[in-house]
């Protein structure tokens, strides 16, 4: 229904004048969110989001084991996109970040989709978590080919969306797995550390990261020398003793883990209460802080220290370095702006980060988008989404390595950074001969 015709009907159902204008009135006043309940998918929406916003959509984890992923990209990304609206916004437009919640499942992930879509008319999609999440609603994308919907910079590292015939439809940021896993691979041989087992999440995620650790020994003609797996969901509260038994038989140098922060963490735990001090890496997925802090909160009550020997992988820089410009502005936003987990679907006692490698990542991928979006006309389509960004080269968003895409590679990003623990905290990691063997 257009916007004409909506008022054609309105009129015949309301013939007085007076009426009609106060009706009228009360639909102009509605959100632009919710005026679907009077034209679903009519040109008013469209007029409002076109006028004095532009509407995006993310689907992600704000409750369950895996929400502070979630939490933590929205509230970075929040924090950018506040201070860009309390500053004219685009072109006089303010960003409207929608969010639904999908736990971290796949059907609730194509749900939304589906809605963000049809019921909200987002512009674009944004900062998705998760592969499980992202591969099962690619194929949405490509239904809604004619649309030209497209997803910016989802958290994570898999390849399905990196490879046809799904790579058109997404741009990337970040790394992806096989990098990061590569760069561990890599690093855990030049000192000698040979024998690597992994333990991973039991479904596309962790398959992708077992996928890249595999390749990366391939190329060093050498296997996995044990593996173990954990169901995606898993709390921390639960015993992943067998899956530290299992591994340990086969008595490897190091373990790549591929999973979130709550298993990782359960892992660890377990391990170390075992006995068993081998260095565990983690891949930037995991959530650095949020599995620090479960860590950290046993070893208060135990007595023991359960943070050596780890080191994650990360795909932004550390959030300590303020000689990188962008990093200063990132904690002035976030001290500024304090976002909060969005209202109505997140988990009320979820504490939040003051910061987080997730939350920069989140930043960044405002930053950018926020880039991209003022690159396009006053009255942004859809249409030109795929020539503005295909055109950006060298782009410098602050952090010391620039940004680039074209039309065969939608991956801003290449580069990995390494972190360990120390003072409570992971910060970069300068030297891995601390674990030589």
């Amino acid at each position: 229904m257009t916007f004409c015709s909506l008022l054609r009907k309105l009129k015949a159902i309301y013939p007085q004048s007076c009426l009609f204008l106060l009706t009228l009135l009360f639909i102009l006043t509605l959100d632009p969110l919710s005026i679907s309940s009077v034209a679903r998918s009519g040109s008013l929406r469209d007029r409002a989001q076109n006028n004095d916003r532009i509407v995006i959509g993310m689907s992600a984890a704000f409750q369950g084991s895996s929400q502070g992923l979630g939490i933590e990209l929205y509230r970075g990304s929040t924090a950018y996109f506040n201070e860009i609206n309390q500053t004219g916004g685009i072109d006089g437009k303010k960003i409207v970040l929608r969010t639904y919640n999908d736990g971290y499942n796949p059907n609730p992930a194509i749900h939304n989709t589906i809605d963000l879509i049809e019921k909200d008319n987002v512009f674009l999609l944004f900062n998705y978590v998760g592969t499980p999440t992202v591969t099962r609603m690619l194929p949405i994308l490509k239904k809604y080919k004619n649309k030209n919907i497209y997803l910016f910079f989802p958290f994570t590292g898999a390849q399905p969306q990196r490879e046809k015939p799904y790579n058109q439809f997404v741009f990337n940021l970040r790394a992806s797995y096989r990098q990061e896993t590569q760069g561990l691979v890599e690093n855990f041989f030049k000192i000698g550390r040979k024998k690597i087992a992994v333990f991973y999440q039991i479904d596309a995620y962790g398959r992708s990261g077992w996928d890249g650790v595999k390749r990366a020994l391939e190329n060093k003609n050498a296997k996995i020398v044990a593996e173990a797996t954990y169901r995606r969901g898993t709390a921390y509260k639960e015993s992943l003793k067998e899956q530290v038994d299992i591994l340990k038989a086969a008595n490897p140098d190091a373990i790549i883990s591929i999973g979130s922060y709550a298993a990782c963490a359960a892992f660890i735990r377990d391990a170390r209460d075992s006995g068993w001090d081998i260095p565990i890496a983690n891949v930037s997925f995991v959530g650095s802080e949020n599995l620090l802090a479960l860590l950290q909160e046993t070893g208060n009550q135990t007595g023991k220290d359960y943070t050596r020997n780890l080191i994650n992988s990360q795909v932004v820089p550390s959030y300590e370095d303020t000689s990188i410009p962008v990093v200063k502005e990132y904690r002035q936003l976030m001290d500024r702006y304090n976002p909060k987990p969005p209202q109505g679907i997140a988990n009320e006692n979820y504490e939040p980060l003051p910061y987080s490698f997730v939350s920069f990542e989140g930043f960044l991928n405002a930053k950018l988008l926020v880039t991209i979006l003022r690159k396009m006309d006053r009255t942004p389509q859809r249409r030109e989404i795929e020539e503005v960004v295909e055109n950006i080269k060298n782009l410098d968003l602050g952090i010391n390595t620039p940004i680039s895409f074209s039309a065969d590679d939608r991956q801003g990003l290449d580069r990995v950074y390494y972190t360990t623990v120390k003072s409570d905290r992971f910060v970069p990691l300068k030297d891995w001969k601390m674990w030589e063997k």
